[in-house]
C-alpha cells in the first residue's frame, strides 16, 4: 500500500434551510474513485433533490464505463436550464482517479478547483470543450504523495458578502487560506472542518447560501492499533501480547485492565502520568513501545463526543492543540494522524459497563465502539475490528 487518498467533504445549510443545496458523492470501484460534487439551483428542497441527482447520475453511469460525454449530456437533457434565468439546474464538478493516481476533472460552472503540490499553488492547464451545448472545463493531474485538491460550492465564494465582507471571499483569498491549512493539518476532515467553521463565521452563523467543502489528500497510509479491552479466555492474553509485540503501526491501549496484561507479558513498566488528568478525563500512562495509553470507557466515550461534534459542519475545531489529555490525544490520533484502524477488542465483560437495569448483552462499551467506528468511517477513515 503505497499511498492512500483521503476523502473528506462538509457542508452547511443556507439559514432556515433544514435540506442542502449541494451534495457531494463518491465511490471507490475497481478501476479507482469517482468523486462528484453538485450545486443545486436555489437552497431547500428543490435544490437539493437537483443536486443528488446530478450525483447519483454521474456516479452511476461512470461506474458502468459510460463516457464523461455521455454522462454529462444525461445530466444536462435531465435537468434542463431554468426558463426564468436561462441557468443550469445544477452545477457539477467530477473528478475520476485511477489506480496510478492519474486525476482526470471536468467542470461545469463551479468556482475552480484548488490545486496543491509539494505545499504549493500549482496552476494547471485547462482545455475547453463544449458538450450538450455546455462549457465545460477538463484537466489532468498526476497526482503525487501530499498533493491535495479541494473544490467548494459558490457558498464559499459569497461568504460574507453584506455582513463581514463587502464583496465576499474571493478565490484568491480561499486559494491562500486552503494552502496554509493543507500545510498544518494531515487530514482533509480537519481542513475541511476549519474552512467551514470560517466560513459560517463570515456568515456571521446565518449563512446566505449552501456552502460546501471536499478535500482529498494524497497521503502515506498511517495505520493504527488499537488494544480495547481483555479477551474473554484469560489463556488469549499470551495472544493478544504477542499482536502488541509484533506491530510496527502506531500502538494504542485503551483500558486499565488491557494495559496491565501488556505490562505483565511483555514485561514493561506502566508509569501514570496524574498531570495529564482532567477533571471528567483519567490519566494517560506511558509504556515503551506504546503511543499513547489511556482509561478505557470515559476516555472512549469522550473521544467519541468530539469525533461526532468534528463530523457536523458546524464545529470549526473542537481540538486545542495546547491540551494534553487522554481524550484531546486520542481524538488527534483517530482524526488527524490515521488513515487505517485497526480495533482488537477484547470480548471480557467488565461488570462496571453494566446496567442492571438493561438486559446483559446491553454493554456499554460496545456501544461506544459501535459508534466510534460508525463516526471514523464518515470520516473517511478504513477500519477494522477484530475480535479476542
Amino acid at each position: 500500500m503505497e499511498n492512500f487518498i483521503d476523502i473528506n467533504y462538509k457542508s452547511i445549510n443556507k439559514y432556515t434551510e433544514e435540506l442542502c443545496g449541494d451534495k457531494v458523492e463518491y465511490i471507490y470501484d475497481d478501476d479507482g474513485i469517482i468523486i462528484v460534487l453538485s450545486d443545486g439551483l436555489g437552497s431547500g428542497v428543490k435544490a437539493n433533490i437537483l443536486a443528488t441527482m446530478t450525483t447519483k447520475i454521474a456516479v452511476t453511469m461512470l461506474k458502468e464505463g459510460a463516457s464523461i460525454d455521455d454522462t454529462i449530456e444525461t445530466i444536462i437533457n435531465t435537468l434542463p436550464e431554468c426558463k426564468v434565468r436561462k441557468l443550469a439546474y445544477s452545477t457539477f464538478t467530477i473528478i475520476k482517479i485511477d489506480k496510478g493516481n492519474n486525476a482526470y476533472i471536468a467542470e461545469y460552472d463551479n468556482p475552480p478547483y484548488f490545486y496543491y503540490s509539494s505545499k504549493r499553488i500549482i496552476p494547471i492547464e485547462k482545455k475547453e470543450r463544449i458538450i450538450g451545448n455546455k462549457k465545460i472545463y477538463e484537466s489532468n493531474i498526476q497526482l503525487e504523495m501530499g498533493d491535495a485538491l479541494c473544490i467548494v460550492s459558490d457558498g464559499a465564494i459569497h461568504a460574507g458578502i453584506g455582513q463581514m465582507l463587502n464583496l465576499g471571499w474571493s478565490w484568491d483569498e480561499i486559494n491562500e487560506y486552503l494552502k496554509e491549512l493543507n500545510n498544518v493539518n494531515r487530514s482533509s476532515q480537519l481542513i475541511n472542518g476549519n474552512f467551514i467553521g470560517v466560513c459560517n463565521n463570515l456568515y456571521n452563523n446565518k449563512p446566505g447560501d449552501d456552502t460546501t467543502i471536499m478535500t482529498l489528500k494524497v497521503r502515506k497510509p498511517e495505520i493504527i492499533d488499537i488494544f480495547i479491552g481483555p479477551p474473554a479466555n484469560r489463556d488469549n492474553d499470551v495472544f493478544l501480547s504477542k499482536i502488541m509485540r509484533n506491530s510496527k503501526n502506531i500502538k494504542i491501549i485503551c483500558g486499565g485492565t488491557t494495559a496491565l496484561i501488556a505490562e505483565r507479558e511483555l514485561n514493561l513498566s506502566l508509569e501514570v502520568d496524574m498531570d495529564s488528568m482532567k477533571e471528567d478525563i483519567p490519566p494517560i500512562a506511558y509504556m515503551d513501545g506504546f503511543d499513547l495509553v489511556t482509561e478505557g470507557v470515559l476516555t472512549l466515550g469522550k473521544t467519541l463526543e468530539n469525533i461526532k461534534n468534528l463530523n457536523n459542519s458546524n464545529f470549526e475545531n473542537i481540538i486545542d492543540s495546547n491540551d494534553y489529555d487522554g481524550c484531546s490525544l486520542l481524538t488527534n490520533f483517530l482524526t488527524d494522524v490515521g488513515t487505517h484502524i485497526n480495533f482488537y477488542l477484547g470480548s471480557a465483560v467488565n461488570p462496571a459497563h453494566q446496567n442492571p437495569n438493561f438486559p446483559l448483552d446491553f454493554n456499554i462499551k460496545k456501544n461506544i465502539i459501535d459508534s466510534l467506528v460508525n463516526e471514523l468511517k464518515k470520516a473517511g477513515k478504513k477500519i477494522d475490528v477484530i475480535h479476542i
